[in-house]
């Protein structure tokens, strides 16, 4: 068989010890891959190129479609971006799947039987980082959800369950809260469900289903959620597993993919031949699966189970009276190299070769075009002149006709009209306008009329946001108290 083409980055810290042991591992098992090498990280980001990443290497991973990923070090401060999040947005990498697996007794856990998927959307939530200072007190995140991104992710959840042969779809949310947003990703999760009867699906609100996660996580198989929650709860349900630094990650999208480990660059264990190569071994096993050589990864993987049950193990997993031998990194790699071929004998082994490719797909479901109405606008200010009271009444000389202000806002907080006094308030106010009649259109001539007025009142509006109705059901939030 032909070999495949894929980009190699060696990363910061500890990231070219372990990728020289992942690699050393694959090339052993017969791994069949011509590599090309890239630079990223610390070194590229000193350059003065924010993004951490050269030019001509985003022509590598164009053309050869797979990146393995050595963990990178990113600068403090200095506007530097997020190179993982660069990626895996530029390339479209929506899915990052983590398997977070416990293999007691050999490494130390609470829950023997763990097994469980956690499927991240990569794309948007707030990771999409679009961020403003608005005032000298407030800064905003926007947080986007969109149907298609949702759309894409969950149904990725529920096609890798049928792959796997994995029984049920747990889906983590807080639309109690964020009614429109989270909303929306658990409405896509109750929609796409529908289409797979054969899988058991459940919704958590994501603080009580985090606490179960880490009280009963045999109770979960695979789990969907939002960017940030899927940042944050694979990361703990891995050290529930037993290591953060046992578990691999990979990157899916419609055209290309990137497999790491889901740990960072660890630089003050770096240069010491002390750093365990296994979450990035694994993360290059779902590659090996990805690139149709399930036979290699099959092989790899069940000779790391081998290693890890014959208690030839790295210091961060060493255990008095289990393990029985501390090594470094390339002594780790020299073992699993000399357990190809052989399988675990008491964890269970591995075998791909059952499992269907992979279908990736992007189809959004196409939708008819919703009837959109414009019911007013939120104008938000920038403001510290007195109470809600006073500025009620400096808008009160804005007078633009049809139009009203309807309620004023501090942090998510009505606070005029009938506001509290105990009600703390910042410097950002919202203050909504909507039409004399309830449910009446307002239109764009007004909203710029709106703003010249208040320009002209001396108030600093910092942005405003529409309030629209789709299809007649409303389409924003009330605030607590409206």
């Amino acid at each position: 068989m032909a070999n495949v083409p894929i980009t190699v980055a060696h990363g910061d810290g500890i990231g070219p010890e372990i990728m020289a042991a992942t690699l050393h591992i694959l090339q052993e098992a017969g791994a069949r891959l011509d590599m090309e090498t890239i630079e990223i990280g610390e070194k590229v980001y000193l350059r003065g190129i924010s993004a951490g990443i050269e030019p001509s290497s985003w022509e590598s991973l164009r053309r050869t479609k797979v990146f393995l990923k050595a963990p990178i070090t990113t600068p403090q401060g200095g506007g530097f971006k997020s190179l993982n999040v660069t990626t895996r947005k530029t390339l479209g990498l929506y899915a990052n799947v983590r398997p977070c697996v416990a293999y007691h007794p050999y490494v130390d856990t609470k829950y023997p039987g763990m097994d469980v998927v956690i499927v991240r959307e990569n794309e948007e939530d707030l990771y999409a980082g679009i961020e403003h200072q608005q005032t000298d007190q407030v800064v905003q995140s926007l947080k986007i959800i969109s149907r298609p991104g949702s759309e894409k992710i969950v149904r990725y959840a529920f096609d890798y369950a049928v792959r796997n042969r994995r029984k049920k779809v747990t889906c983590f949310t807080k639309d109690n809260i964020m009614k429109l947003s989270d909303g929306l990703f658990h409405k896509v999760f109750d929609e796409i469900g529908a289409e797979y009867p054969d899988i058991e699906k459940e919704h958590w609100i994501v603080d009580i289903g985090a606490a179960k996660l880490a009280d009963t996580p045999t109770a979960f198989d695979v789990v969907v959620m939002p960017n940030l929650y899927g940042d944050i709860l694979s990361d703990v349900a891995a050290q529930i597993a037993g290591s953060v630094g046992l578990a691999g990650s990979a990157n899916i999208g419609t055209g290309a993919a990137m497999f790491e480990a889901i740990h960072g660059s660890a630089p003050r264990r770096a240069n010491q031949n002390l750093a365990n190569p296994s979450g990035l071994l694994l993360g290059g096993v779902m590659m090996l699966v990805h690139i149709n050589q399930a036979d290699v990864a099959e092989r790899v993987h069940n000779a790391w189970l081998r290693t890890m049950e014959d208690g030839i193990h790295t210091y961060d997993i060493f255990q008095e009276g289990v393990s029985k031998e501390k090594v470094g990194t390339k002594e780790f790699a020299a073992a699993v190299v000399e357990r190809l071929g052989k399988g675990p004998e008491k964890l269970k082994p591995v075998s791909y070769q059952a499992a269907p490719k992979q279908n990736v797909t992007s189809a959004a479901k196409e939708r008819p075009k919703a009837k959109k109405d414009l019911l007013g606008v939120d104008v938000f200010l920038h403001w510290s002149a007195g109470s809600p009271d006073d500025l009620a009444k400096a808008l009160g000389k804005v007078s633009v006709n049809g139009v009203k202000l309807h309620m004023i806002s501090n942090r998510g907080v009505k606070v005029w009209p009938e506001g509290m006094p105990e009600t703390f308030c910042s410097d950002h106010w919202r203050c909504r306008y909507t039409a004399n009649q309830a449910n009446a259109p307002v239109s764009h001539a007004q909203i710029v009329e709106l703003l010249g007025q208040i320009s002209a009142q001396g108030l600093d509006f910092i942005k405003t946001e529409n309030l629209c109705a789709f299809d007649g059901v409303r389409a924003f939030s009330l605030e607590q108290g409206e």
